[in-house]
């Protein structure tokens, strides 16, 4: 067999992927999770410090916990780079308007 029969047995032999990328309801689960558990650690850490709101603050901060929240959530169910990005944005959203929710301030 020649180099190049080998190599075209080799592609037509090679098992195509058809399982399509379905985590649609993962990013949600988690990026909704991730969003409470940030805007519980943030009303802990007001509370515990005794401060007043400052709402461009609470933005930052809520994006830094639901960011800690999805990396967490994502080291104990694997999933990718891909998924991983699209939960933090949905965990970042939900936070928001949780918070606009509980506090009236809209962003």
């Amino acid at each position: 067999m020649t180099y190049h029969e080998e190599a075209y047995n080799t592609i037509e032999n090679t098992q195509e992927i058809t399982e399509e990328h379905k985590a649609e309801w993962t990013h949600e689960l988690i990026g909704g999770a991730s969003a409470f558990a940030a805007m519980k650690m943030y009303n802990d850490h007001q509370e515990a410090e005794g401060k007043t709101v400052d709402h461009a603050t609470a933005k930052n901060v809520l994006a830094a916990f639901a960011g800690v929240a999805v990396d967490r959530l994502v080291e104990t169910k694997g999933l990718d780079w891909f998924d991983k990005q699209k939960a933090k944005k949905h965990a970042e959203e939900e936070a928001e308007k949780l918070y606009t929710k509980q506090t009236g301030y809209e962003f």
